[in-house]
């Protein structure tokens, strides 16, 4: 299936690319969420006529996103969780936690930005965790997880 990107997707391709997709992928994540359409004749010359004013608002995104990211620098937050006597958590902490950690900070973040490749954490420690704030802007903040006082 061949579509219209309306916007910088990370490992796709620029704003206005057209990409070849799997079919399911365009139906099920990237139509719903309008980033991108269908590549036809009649969304090709659609598309050009607001070019300008898609890539306007994309210089905007990415503006806000680099204010954003100079919040976060040098950002660390604390995450108390129930713990055995090894550091292993009653539990595990993961992007909604952290996100919500974050907000308690004083910062906006959504659990979609917190990138986990790992999984969740389930032991004790300080941990780097990178926020993607936009396809271009990756932050890196700290996450230290500690015991709850009893």
């Amino acid at each position: 299936m061949e579509v219209i990107l309306l916007e910088k997707i990370r490992k796709l391709g620029e704003l206005g690319a057209q990409v070849r997709i799997k079919a399911g992928y365009g139906r099920n994540f990237l139509f719903p969420q309008g980033k991108a359409i269908p590549a036809t004749a009649d969304n090709i010359a659609k598309f050009e006529a607001k070019r300008a004013e898609l890539e306007k608002t994309q210089a905007e995104v990415l503006n806000s996103a680099t204010t954003r990211s100079d919040n976060l620098n040098n950002l660390s937050v604390t995450i108390q969780r129930k713990a055995g006597t090894e550091g292993k958590l009653y539990g595990s902490v993961g992007t909604a936690d952290i996100a919500e950690a974050a907000k308690l900070a004083g910062v906006e973040m959504t659990k979609q930005e917190v990138m986990l490749p790992t999984g969740p954490f389930r032991m004790i420690g300080e941990y780097d965790v990178e926020i993607n704030l936009h396809a271009d802007i990756d932050v890196v903040i700290k996450v230290i997880v500690v015991p709850e006082e009893n």
